[in-house]
């Protein structure tokens, strides 16, 4: 299965431009025989801690103009992870919607949010791909090992994890290598592979992203890393089918 994470600009409130680049890379994506591509948290509408703010941007899975959306940049043949807020009656959530063939296929919300007034999802879907199963930890999640476990007993091969580091200049310097050192604690607690995708650039209020989007196999080893400050693909081959290998019973032997 070939894999991508998608390093980009963080753009806001700005949906109709994201997916002008959405619709230009997974086009780009379909061409490099991509089967799964994966984008930032909260990519779609632009990451915030506002409340007030993420209500603003949010879409429910049955708006309208969000199908008419995938419709339009997830129209291939590429499966696509994009976050999102995501809204649910009178609920907001950090969520990564799974596209592909121009629609929504399933959704996960994080468990685990920093940002205030956000709900935290219960659930740990998985999906498949080819002869692969894959999952979703948003950013945070990952500080949280349950999280990872629950979808390795499930038997995915593939963690992935949009992430949006964009912090303050003195934060994003702190939490740039152990974002990276995150995804390698992942991967050998779950022997499962692990991919991140983030955002660069900054902001109006002089927030900042590095970008550390990283693919890493189940022994931890980093096999791909994006470039700082600027924009980036990552893209990887894993093996046609996921290894005959216990990663339930992994996953059960660590919980002990």
């Amino acid at each position: 299965m070939r894999i991508a994470a998608f390093q980009r600009l963080a753009l806001f409130d700005a949906v109709e431009q994201t997916a002008e680049v959405l619709a230009r890379d997974l086009a780009w994506a379909e061409v490099q025989g991509i089967d799964l591509a994966l984008f930032p948290e909260c990519y779609l509408q632009g990451h915030s801690y506002n409340k007030a703010t993420a209500k603003s941007r949010a879409l429910s899975l049955g708006d309208i103009r969000l199908n008419a959306l995938v419709g339009r940049f997830a129209s291939g043949k590429t499966t696509a992870i994009i976050g999102f807020f995501e809204r649910r009656n009178d609920a907001l959530y950090n969520s990564a919607l799974v596209a592909k063939a121009g629609r929504i296929v399933g959704v996960y919300a994080k468990a685990h949010p920093l940002e205030m007034g956000r709900t935290p999802g219960k659930d740990f879907p998985v999906w498949e791909e080819g002869h692969w199963r894959f999952g979703i930890n948003i950013c945070a999640d990952l500080r949280y090992p349950y999280t990872s476990r629950r979808l390795a007993r499930k038997g995915v091969g593939l963690i992935c994890n949009p992430i949006n580091l964009m912090l303050r200049p003195h934060k994003a310097e702190l939490w740039h290598k152990p974002g990276i050192s995150s995804l390698q604690i992942c991967a050998k607690h779950t022997g499962c592979w692990v991919m991140a995708s983030d955002v660069v650039g900054s902001n109006d209020d002089g927030w900042v992203s590095y970008g550390s989007s990283a693919i890493v196999d189940p022994n931890g080893v980093v096999v791909a890393k994006a470039k700082p400050h600027s924009e980036d693909v990552l893209v990887f081959d894993l093996p046609d089918r996921q290894p005959e290998r216990g990663f339930a019973q992994k996953a059960g032997r660590i919980a002990t």
